[in-house]
């Protein structure tokens, strides 16, 4: 019995031994389309390996380090591998590719050294790395909804500029009319000459405007169904399902933010910053952030600021702005609003408040 208790104890002993070598251990992985680079830090040591870059390879190889730390950069394949990685027990950081700059900034820039930096970061201080989280499985099917509709929406506008400019540059024009309705407004329009060049562009065109419709039913079933949140959203004129949509899954969640102002911020709708002692730099916004839905947002300030915007405390910010006089005042209007509106947003998401226009800042609980 005592040899027996003796042999436990030796057991016990190697395993905790193996876990906090394991535990210890930092990991970093470049992400690659077919391989990915992997750095294994343990103490001073650095063992490198390859990995195929699929599910299965990389449960096959990861899943004996359960429990160590692991770093790889957002990009492409990071939604699904940091899933895998946590399923097989690593301790998952994803860092933020535009602020790992010892990474896209190094004079000596490769895959195996950006591994190797990474595991280093890592090990230094997790918060070097800007970690971001990624979004839901079914979070991220619902926004390639979103994603899929722009390329349409870019697609078909491509092919309208190319019509109009082919047909200006043989001396016509076509009538001024909405993206919508344009195949059925120019199809009897076209110059004969440019018939057989065209007319293929124009069904196309008509095609496109049925799939975007297609798309737009899609996302306001989306929206009802499992985000009616968005409705809280849709109450500001000019931010439609689009946009409500798009800011609820770019957000996620939304109590990450401690005050609705830091949304501006996080979507790079702030001017960038590089003072040094009295000076004080005018720079251009930041552009951090999520670009499709600042996108979005900056399409939605121009219509509040457009002719068809409704009288609202947001029209009248922007107005002011532009009365400032400038080359640039309109546009630094317009980018303003659209910080104002993200700002708006997030704070009708997070109180569950009614919008007044009239106001702005006055805002009544809705009726349950």
């Amino acid at each position: 019995m005592v040899k027996h208790s003796k042999d436990q104890h030796a057991k016990k002993a190697s395993i905790r031994s193996a876990k906090r070598t394991i535990a210890q251990r930092w990991i970093g992985v470049d992400l690659g389309d077919r391989w990915s680079e992997v750095c294994l830090l343990d103490g001073t040591d650095a063992d490198r390996t390859r990995v195929r870059t699929t599910p299965g390879h990389f449960r096959a190889y990861f899943a004996q380090f359960a429990g160590a730390a692991v770093a790889l950069e957002t990009g492409t394949h990071s939604g699904w591998a940091s899933r895998v990685l946590s399923e097989c027990g690593l301790a998952v950081t994803v860092a933020n590719a535009r602020e790992v700059r010892k990474i896209h900034q190094s004079h000596r820039k490769n895959d195996r050294n950006d591994a190797q930096t990474l595991a280093r970061m890592l090990r230094f201080d997790r918060e070097l790395l800007s970690p971001v989280e990624h979004r839901s499985p079914q979070m991220q099917a619902d926004i390639a909804i979103l994603r899929a509709r722009d390329v349409a929406v870019r697609a078909r506008t491509m092919q309208i500029n190319a019509v109009r400019g082919l047909v200006k540059a043989h001396g016509d024009r076509l009538p001024a009319c909405g993206a919508d309705s344009f195949a059925g407004r120019v199809l009897e329009q076209l110059p004969p000459a440019l018939k057989p060049a065209l007319l293929p562009l124009v069904q196309a065109i008509a095609d496109l405007t049925k799939r975007i419709r297609g798309y737009d039913r899609l996302v306001k079933v989306t929206a009802d169904e499992r985000y009616p949140e968005t409705a809280l959203l849709t109450q500001v004129t000019g931010v439609g399902p689009v946009t409500s949509l798009a800011f609820v899954l770019t957000i996620g969640a939304k109590d990450r933010f401690c005050r609705s102002r830091d949304v501006g911020p996080y979507l790079g709708l702030v001017p960038r910053q590089y003072d040094s002692g009295a000076h004080q730099s005018q720079l251009p916004i930041s552009k951090a952030g999520n670009k499709y839905l600042r996108r979005l947002l900056v399409q939605s300030a121009h219509y509040i600021l457009g002719p068809f915007g409704p009288d609202c405390r947001l029209r009248a910010y922007g107005e002011r702005l532009a009365q400032r006089g400038g080359k640039n005042a309109k546009k630094r209007a317009v980018v303003a609003v659209a910080r104002k509106l993200a700002v708006l947003l997030h704070h009708l998401w997070t109180t569950g408040a009614r919008y007044d226009p009239a106001y702005g800042a006055n805002f009544a609980p809705l009726a349950a």
